[in-house]
C-alpha cells in the first residue's frame, strides 16, 4: 500500500502536545484504495491472521479523520 496521505494525528504539533511522548503521534492515512483506510497505533498483543494487526489510536485522532472524510 503506497502513497499514504495523513488525514488525522502524525507529528505532534509542539513539545506539549506529545502525548505519545516520541514526536509522531497515531496517524489515520488515506489510501488509493477506495474505502480503505491505514491506521498507525500502538502495539497490542491480540492474535490476528498473517498480514493483520489491532492497534490502539486515541478516540480524538479517529474523530479527526471521520471529519476529514466528510462523515460527521
Amino acid at each position: 500500500m503506497d502513497e499514504l496521505r495523513a488525514i488525522a494525528g502524525g507529528p505532534c504539533r509542539s513539545g506539549d502536545d506529545d502525548e505519545c511522548g516520541n514526536g509522531d503521534c497515531p496517524t489515520v492515512y488515506a489510501t488509493r484504495e477506495p474505502g480503505m483506510l491505514a491506521i498507525q497505533g500502538y502495539d497490542v498483543t491480540h492474535p490476528t491472521p498473517d498480514g493483520e494487526s489491532v492497534v490502539l489510536i486515541p478516540e480524538d485522532i479517529l474523530k479527526e479523520a471521520a471529519r476529514a472524510r466528510g462523515w460527521l
